[in-house]
């Protein structure tokens, strides 16, 4: 696995692994496989780990914590705070204030079970606290050698460039694929200004980008994808055509669907660090291949046309969530 470089001179592998749906969202768990497939990551490369406080909630730091302990030195770890959950499960709401981002931090160490964190993020921003009081707490675990590189999840671009006025960024992180253009409206752009790394998380569209029947994903009433609007029945009628469209391509390069999704991201430029999150090795693997796809201009400016910005059925979150990014 080759390696890229965020900002700040953080080096990833240019695959990480997104593991939110090994816990919470994607149907049922498998703590097992799980385990298994994040120890398959590590020993192919694959060193750049994702999770969140808000996964599970909190037992999905639990359990990249169980799965990395005795190889911290090969992994680089990134979590977020923001998303304030309840024990039970509840949604509490966004949450910058600067007493919660330390004992967030505090809290994800423990669950973690490490001394360090090596990304933190703000997993989306707080309306009602300003980005500078944030991140100076944020700032504040920096100095206090909690926390090694600090990236900021979902923000607009002018939010991006006043939380990088008061420390470096070193990345951003938020929805890229190609069912979802936003990020190449500004906050690509300002990334590449100020040197910012960027990591594409649902590079394969929540799944839909891979080929598989995308009513299985709303068959499991532990499927959060059945509130979502692009998986609504209507919507995803209209999507599977764009998708028919991949298929075509990737048929004639030999490649999957999810294979050459994933390769255009790559694609994009070496800044850009899709983690593609799975809970099982089989995929895994197949990700992985991903990288040893070269795509020619032309192959990507065909899928592009395969699948127009304007021609995407539905909201890529359900309604509460859309008044969380691009804030």
């Amino acid at each position: 696995m080759k390696r890229r470089l965020l900002g700040q001179g953080l080096e990833v592998s240019e695959q990480g692994l997104g593991c939110m749906g090994m816990s919470e969202f994607y149907g049922e768990r498998n703590d097992e496989e799980s385990m298994a497939t994040i120890h398959e990551a590590l020993d192919s490369g694959v060193n750049f780990l994702d999770t969140a406080d808000m996964y599970g909630p909190f037992i999905n730091e639990e359990l990249v914590g169980r799965a990395i302990a005795g190889r911290r030195d090969e992994v680089v770890l990134a979590t977020k705070f923001g998303n304030e959950r309840t024990p039970e499960g509840g949604f509490v709401g966004v949450n910058g204030r600067p007493e919660y981002v330390l004992a967030s931090c505090d809290n994800s160490l423990r669950r973690l079970g490490v001394d360090v964190i090596d990304l933190y993020y703000q997993h989306r921003v707080d309306k009602n606290v300003p980005v500078e009081e944030t991140w100076g707490a944020m700032k504040q675990l920096v100095d206090a050698g909690k926390v090694r590189y600090l990236g900021i999840s979902e923000s607009s671009a002018a939010t991006l460039e006043r939380a990088h006025n008061v420390h470096p960024v070193a990345a951003i992180q938020s929805e890229y694929s190609l069912w979802t253009r936003d990020p190449e409206d500004g906050v690509l752009e300002t990334c590449r200004r100020l040197g910012i790394g960027f990591v594409a998380y649902s590079p394969l569209g929540r799944g839909f980008i891979s080929n598989v029947d995308a009513s299985d994903f709303t068959a499991s009433a532990n499927d959060s994808r059945r509130r979502w609007p692009r998986f609504s029945a209507e919507n995803l009628a209209q999507n599977q055509k764009l998708l028919e469209n991949v298929n075509v391509i990737a048929q004639g390069k030999g490649v999957t669907t999810a294979q050459l999704a994933l390769a255009w991201v790559l694609a994009r430029g070496h800044d850009i660090v899709p983690i593609p999150g799975t809970k099982r090795r089989m995929w895994l693997r197949e990700n992985i291949a991903a990288s040893d796809i070269t795509l020619t201009n032309d192959e990507i400016a065909a899928l592009e046309s395969a699948v127009p910005r304007d021609q995407v059925s539905g909201d890529r979150s359900h309604a509460e969530g859309m008044k969380t990014i691009n804030v």
